[in-house]
């Protein structure tokens, strides 16, 4: 049998073991029936000269109240890019035929550096301007540490409804961040930034 020389190293292996089984088991998909789980549209109201909010190096102008239910169609941890402080992870969300199984099966979803990629296969049942117009790729902004915990347990699959605003953000670097304020737009500056105040299901 072999003797472990370093019981420090044994002690951080099995911790790491166990935090990546438990890892695992908290962010793995849900499998739902087949369906359209999120039928309704965002509901948003536009707002002409928002409040700004100061969050640590950023701020924040409120340019939209913004609420959605939707399905988690992928989820995107970001601990170290540059806006990482502000946005820790995106969510990629579909609601009407972009949360039923169905449509999902024939539509490849990934994300990556910020952005939410999707290609339909040869048998898909939805047209590209349906895919664009009900799913959307967030970059949300927690409004505390509580909400950012409860946005931390979401997984794919599951379905959610937020609660908060769209805002734009400028860092005191000067760095950026544009919200969409638009369903139907694509690529760079597609994205909606959403200052999560609720996280309900």
């Amino acid at each position: 049998m072999r003797v472990w020389r370093h019981p420090i190293l044994k002690v951080f292996l099995l911790a790491y073991i166990a935090w990546g089984a438990w890892h695992w088991n908290a962010t793995r998909p849900v499998h739902p029936s087949d369906g359209v789980l999120a039928g309704g549209e965002p509901l948003q109201t536009n707002i002409e000269n928002g409040d700004k909010l100061q969050m640590g190096r950023w701020t924040l102008t409120i340019r939209a109240s913004y609420q959605l239910t939707a399905r988690v169609l992928a989820r995107e941890n970001y601990r170290f890019d540059a806006m990482a402080d502000l946005v820790p992870e995106d969510l990629a969300l579909g609601w009407g035929p972009m949360s039923d199984n169905r449509v999902l099966r024939t539509v490849e979803i990934s994300q990556s550096n910020r952005f939410y990629y999707w290609r339909a296969g040869p048998g898909t049942l939805i047209a590209r301007e349906d895919i664009i117009t009900h799913s959307a790729n967030t970059h949300v902004i927690p409004q505390t540490p509580a909400i950012a915990k409860a946005l931390g347990r979401l997984r794919p699959g599951q379905v959610v409804t937020l609660t908060g605003d769209l805002v734009d953000a400028v860092r005191n670097d000067g760095r950026w961040l544009k919200t969409s304020l638009v369903r139907n737009d694509t690529g760079a500056g597609a994205c909606e930034v959403m200052l999560v105040t609720e996280v309900g299901s």
